[in-house]
């Protein structure tokens, strides 16, 4: 009897050392089963040819295209020693045409198998030589025009299906032979265990796990494709939403102290003082966020909403109903510039009520401590000894607030801003300092399309706020396109001087600092894009404005890599009105707040992602004169680049942008590195386009959940969630 093997089994046994090394190593499958994971990017009909035009965007990458032999020559040249032999053969897909080349004694069978009329797949690197397209000493396959002229009864029986599947592959192993490792393990395909539940299976009219796996890598039809997907994007959307709702479910078992704000209290004396009302929105979310509060196992909510919709006052009212209730408040911002910031401004906000224990200072306030990792020793020493003995009661810190150092009073909130740039890990790290486990509040300052919330942050619940505060201005978005028309770049300077002669201040952001150090990266990348110029520079491009169209009127720059007393004198003074032109890299990307400021120049405009630039943008109109925000760009009217920049400049819906900016990313960029885990096991799944699958499979993970919390009575979904969750990926779901 013929060894089936083990879908566990190192692929070693079956396919050879060799083979197995190259999978691993270049492909990261290791066992059988992560083969048959391992789906076809897209099939080939045997008798349909791979556009060849299509060949033009994919320079450099290694392709897998089905042609058909037009010519072929051989010829002999001089030179080197003694000379030698090329083969050029010309391949075509009856639109367009291909050069393969092949030198030396590598022409000897190509020159016998690759006749004119014939035909195959063949897999290179596309390069470029004479301004042509070519792909030199390319791997190939010969597709017989019937079964059984392919040479031999194995390869007839590898081609006989009318789909041919074509592998996500590499230049060591091409598709065809990924497709013949394949077969080794599809005899083992019998002994998958099926995650889904029976009845869940049944009710969604989905085939089985067997059926599903032998159909999307041996389909006849397309049909076939079609019901193999559709079950296998079940599976990884279904899995990981059962995760999801088990850390849920444990988060919900979890004690924590309830803190609800003390009537008369400091939130009282906050809201008083308050020069604004609130919004409905922010009063509704402010309900939810205190009715979690109130209750005796930790929140775990996600505030998102529109940019400069008023989301820090929401979490600064939270932070203030945990201090009323004797608890401690902490808030984890991604840079210095932003921590300062949130301390400057909420600070300002609290006024009097920020100085609890100082001279001045209000009985019911408390004290108001910023952390960072460059604050110098006495200071630092200070501030620990604040948090540690409760003196305390709100703090404000970057990644140092994580450090083991770092101990609390009482702990009882933790407000998380900007969580994608953070990983759980360091999410998790803070919230570990509390006696018990604090409550969690989680704010992202760009909108995220529901699909994306409900997998990469399926743990939390999720609170949106949609409009914006009165008193904001619109802003008007143009794309000044520099190359076409130097005059509308000109004007622009122009517009940025009027605006300063009116009283207020400007942003100029550019991509890159210019000081040295990010040169050879830079100038790399832009050698690799074909780019003749690198990123325009803060530092280059202050220094021409200056001397130029704003000479006189006060420019200074503020980037990642100033000292940090630096970047916060350059702040104040710019928040204070004495800098009126701000040159500077992404630092301003997240809560800086000077409503003063009404107009924003963005160099290199199309060197951003889209919700980059919508979240640049949000720094300007957030006072009463309308803002506006010009973006810079000297790529052709017809690039995709610049039809991002009019997606931009069309609509100020953040929740619009943020499905255009998904669906021109690849869905690992999406998910983010601290995601790792997920992206890894979503090779199906699509966020944006399967929002529906996504939704339902959330629900019905919720009742499993619910009905059976160990999943005792689901041997298969249990089994399939050890394997998404092993390594790094248990971390990210199971921490906390």
């Amino acid at each position: 009897m013929e060894h089936v093997p083990a879908l566990d089994e190192d692929l070693k046994k079956t396919l050879g050392p060799a083979t197995a090394k190259v999978l691993a190593e270049h492909l990261g499958l290791h066992t059988a089963l992560d083969l048959l994971h391992h789906y076809p990017r897209r099939y080939a009909e045997r008798g349909e040819l791979t556009s060849l035009a299509d060949l033009a965007d994919q320079l450099d990458e290694h392709v897998t295209v089905v042609a058909q032999v037009a010519d072929a020559r051989l010829l002999t040249y001089q030179g080197g020693r003694g000379g030698g032999k090329r083969l050029e053969v010309t391949i075509t897909d009856g639109s367009g045409r291909l050069q393969l080349v092949f030198f030396g004694s590598g022409v000897h069978k190509p020159h016998k198998d690759l006749l004119p009329g014939s035909r195959a797949m063949f897999a290179g690197k596309v390069s470029r030589f004479n301004h042509k397209l070519q792909l030199a000493h390319p791997a190939y396959e010969p597709l017989g025009k019937d079964a059984d002229d392919t040479g031999g009864a194995d390869a007839a029986a590898a081609f006989a299906g009318r789909l041919i599947p074509i592998y996500p592959a590499c230049k060591q192993l091409e598709s065809w032979k990924i497709a013949k490792c394949v077969d080794a393990v599809l005899p083992g395909v019998r002994e998958a265990v099926d995650p889904l539940p029976a009845a869940l299976r049944e009710g969604r009219g989905l085939v089985p796990l067997t059926e599903a796996l032998l159909k999307v890598h041996r389909p006849t039809t397309k049909a076939d494709v079609e019901d193999a997907r559709q079950r296998l994007k079940w599976d990884e959307a279904f899995v990981l939403q059962v995760a999801l709702a088990r850390r849920r479910h444990a988060d919900s078992q979890l004690p924590a102290v309830p803190r609800r704000p003390r009537p008369g209290g400091l939130l009282d004396a906050f809201d008083a003082k308050l020069p604004f009302t609130l919004t409905e929105g922010q009063r509704t979310v402010s309900t939810e966020i205190f009715d979690d509060l109130a209750t005796d196992h930790p929140m775990h909510r996600l505030l998102q909403g529109e940019v400069g919709s008023g989301k820090t006052i929401v979490a600064l009212r939270a932070m203030l109903a945990v201090v009323d209730a004797g608890g401690q408040a902490a808030m984890l911002a991604p840079t210095e510039v932003l921590a300062q910031q949130h301390h400057r401004s909420i600070t300002e906000m609290m006024g009097e009520l920020a100085e609890g224990g100082l001279l001045g200072g209000s009985d019911q306030g408390t004290k108001v401590t910023l952390l960072t990792g460059s604050m110098g020793a006495p200071a630092r020493r200070r501030a620990l000894l604040d948090l540690v003995t409760g003196e305390a009661g709100i703090v404000i810190g970057t990644h140092a607030l994580i450090e083991d150092k770092v101990q609390f009073h009482d702990l009882g909130l933790v407000v998380v801003d900007e969580q994608h740039r953070f990983g759980v890990e360091q999410r998790d790290a803070l919230r570990s300092k509390g006696k018990q486990p604090p409550h969690l509040l989680v704010m992202t300052a760009t909108p995220i399309p529901r699909t994306v919330a409900m997998t990469v942050f399926g743990d939390l619940e999720t609170s949106v706020l949609d409009q914006l505060p009165a008193g904001r201005s619109p802003i008007a978005t143009h794309v000044v396109p520099a190359k076409d028309k130097p005059h509308f770049l000109a004007r622009a300077w122009e517009r940025v001087r009027e605006e300063v002669e009116n009283g207020h201040q400007a942003y100029v952001v550019c991509p890159r600092i210019g000081d040295g150090e990010d040169e050879p990266k830079k100038k790399k990348a832009a050698e690799e894009d074909g780019d003749k110029r690198p990123p325009l520079a803060v530092l280059e491009i202050a220094d021409q404005l200056a001397r130029g169209p704003l000479a006189g009127l006060g420019v200074e720059v503020l980037h990642g890599r100033m000292d940090p007393a630096d970047k916060d004198a350059v702040m104040r003074r710019f928040t204070a009105g004495e800098v009126k032109v701000l040159v500077a890299t992404t630092v301003i990307e997240v809560g800086v707040n000077v409503p003063n400021s009404t107009v924003m120049v963005i160099m290199d405009a199309d060197r951003f992602g889209v919700s980059q630039l919508h979240q640049l943008r949000g720094r300007v109109g957030r006072g009463s004169a309308p803002g506006l925000c010009l973006l810079v760009s000297e790529m052709h009217e017809a690039s995709p680049a610049r039809a991002r920049l009019a997606a931009v400049a069309a609509t100020l819906d953040g929740f619009e942008l943020s499905r255009i900016d998904l669906e021109q990313r690849r869905e690992g960029d999406v998910l983010g590195q601290a995601q790792s885990g997920v992206r890894s096991s979503l090779r199906m799944l699509a966020v944006i386009e399967d929002e529906e699958v996504i939704a339902q499979a959330r629900e019905e993970a919720t009742r499993v959940v619910a009905e059976d919390p160990e999943l005792a009575h689901l041997p298969g979904l249990r089994t399939a969630l050890d394997a998404l969750l092993d390594t790094e990926r248990e971390q990210y779901l199971e921490k906390g």
